[in-house]
């Protein structure tokens, strides 16, 4: 009696079960509709289960972008660690310690006293040692030598940081057909500089019999360094803001397509000014003539055009580099402050205002940092933060450029 009653029971409750599932169906498509949207907005899709194709990896979209744009931003920032350190090596004039180039075997630093003695009987040998530090001692040889390391390893840093993240976005899906050419570019561009930098340090280690000068690397090479990693650092840069930040919607009016013109022109100006620093850098073109805004009481000196022919001076006569770069910094702050000033008139969004306040506030700090380090006759702090200023200045452009981007068709 009771197992019958019992049977009874456990079938009219099945049958009310079935009957709200039955009604529970009927919510389903909409609930696997909210699905489906909430996963389209995820990263990635499990690969090689059961239920997923094995092909699905991941599909971009606005969260890979962000991580792709984040990645590149990381990546623009130890390529400026890379420039920052590089302008101290030079002006600590480290950078021919280290007389040869190994991919892996330089990693490693002399560990042993007898290392290091072998280390510093090889830089004996160049014309560094010869001509400027022939009173040079061991513990003196060390601090340069760790510090064109440091550089060194620096590199491979920069190098390890745009390959691995690249490998294992590319097979994630993370990267669409036009970001795979610029990724692929990019880090093409690293290796490219690589070896940019050991052509550099290999001018400076040559035998020069008819030369008294002081040894120090080419400056076209230098020059050549330091525009390639501005390069890589600008396209970087460019490419993380342009997937982190979304464009504005502005109607393309006469007024803003000139805005943008002055912009785009003003950016290139900023560029240029920081290249001919190189130049500067690379001639010592700091030292001849310590004052502002005069060159010794004269507004053009009169060794402006000693060698011949007369294009000549504008690569390798140190008081020409020097005048050009005073005419190319004061015509960058010219044209920021115009550009400042033209934007003010114009409804620009919030963001757009702020890039080019900054830009504007840190050319006038530049400029000032310039001036300082040229009246104190280049102490290395001051310059080597004057040169990492003109990639804060080159940083600020580019923001500005991407702020004023058109919107996509």
């Amino acid at each position: 009696m009771l197992l019958s009653k019992l049977r009874t029971t456990v079938f009219f409750s099945c049958r009310c079960a079935g009957k709200g599932f039955q009604q529970n169906s009927h919510q389903r498509p909409q609930l696997r509709q909210w699905l489906v949207r909430r996963n389209q907005s995820s990263i990635t899709v499990e690969a090689g289960s059961p239920s997923t194709p094995a092909a699905a990896i991941a599909v971009p979209n606005a969260a890979t972008n962000r991580i792709v744009g984040r990645w590149l931003l990381g990546c623009s920032g130890l390529v400026v660690g890379a420039v920052v350190l590089g302008g101290v090596t030079r002006l600590t004039e480290s950078g021919l310690s280290m007389v040869d180039w190994h991919l892996v075997r330089e990693m490693k630093p002399p560990q042993s006293e007898a290392e290091w003695e072998a280390e510093f009987f090889k830089y004996k040998q160049f014309p560094e040692f010869k001509i400027l530090n022939h009173e040079m001692t061991l513990p003196e040889f060390k601090f340069i030598f760790y510090m064109e390391w440091g550089h060194r390893m620096w590199g491979r840093l920069v190098g390890l940081a745009y390959i691995l993240p690249t490998v294992y976005f590319w097979r994630k899906g993370y990267f669409t057909r036009s970001l795979k050419g610029k990724v692929l570019g990019l880090c093409g561009f690293v290796f490219f500089q690589g070896l940019l930098g050991w052509y550099m340090v290999k001018s400076g280690l040559e035998e020069k019999p008819e030369s008294h000068d002081v040894p120090r690397v080419s400056q076209y090479r230098l020059c050549a360094h330091l525009g390639s990693a501005l390069v890589l650092y600008s396209a970087s840069l460019w490419t993380g803001l342009t997937l982190l930040l979304p464009p504005h919607k502005m109607a393309d009016t006469r007024r803003l397509m000139q805005l943008r013109r002055f912009a785009k022109g003003t950016g290139g100006l900023v560029f240029l000014t920081a290249l001919s620093g190189a130049f500067v850098a690379g001639l010592d073109a700091g030292l001849v003539y310590n004052s502002f805004p005069k060159m010794a009481d004269k507004w053009i000196p009169d060794d402006i055009l000693t060698f011949s022919p007369a294009l000549k001076n504008i690569f390798e006569n140190p008081t020409t580099v020097q005048f050009d770069h005073r005419i190319l910094a004061i015509g960058s702050l010219t044209a920021i402050t115009g550009l400042y000033l033209f934007s003010r008139r114009m409804m620009l969004p919030r963001r757009a205002k702020i890039a080019i306040g900054l830009l504007t506030a840190m050319a006038y700090t530049q400029v000032a940092l310039g001036i300082s380090t040229l009246l104190l006759y280049v102490p290395t702090p001051l310059a080597a933060t004057h040169q990492s200023g003109s990639v804060a200045l080159l940083t600020f452009a580019i923001w500005v450029l991407a702020e004023l981007r058109k919107m996509p068709k």
